[in-house]
């Protein structure tokens, strides 16, 4: 089973370890879209997030880089 939209945790965990030079507080939600959709576990359509979504992933990946 692949990632979703709401798998926020395990997203910010995949970029993180996918990225570890970026720093997440500087992504653009474009780019950061961009990047899930091309992780190689994440299915699910590419149309459903939002900037509520995209938020809570940064948030995490914040988290999970300090």
């Amino acid at each position: 089973m692949g990632l979703k939209w709401t798998d926020t945790q395990d997203i910010a965990i995949e970029l993180y370890e996918k990225l570890p030079d970026v720093d997440p507080q500087y992504v653009s939600f474009p780019d950061m879209h961009r990047w899930i959709c091309e992780l190689e576990d994440f299915d699910d359509d590419p149309e459903r997030s939002g900037e509520k979504i995209l938020e809570a992933i940064q948030m995490a990946w914040i988290d999970e880089a300090s």
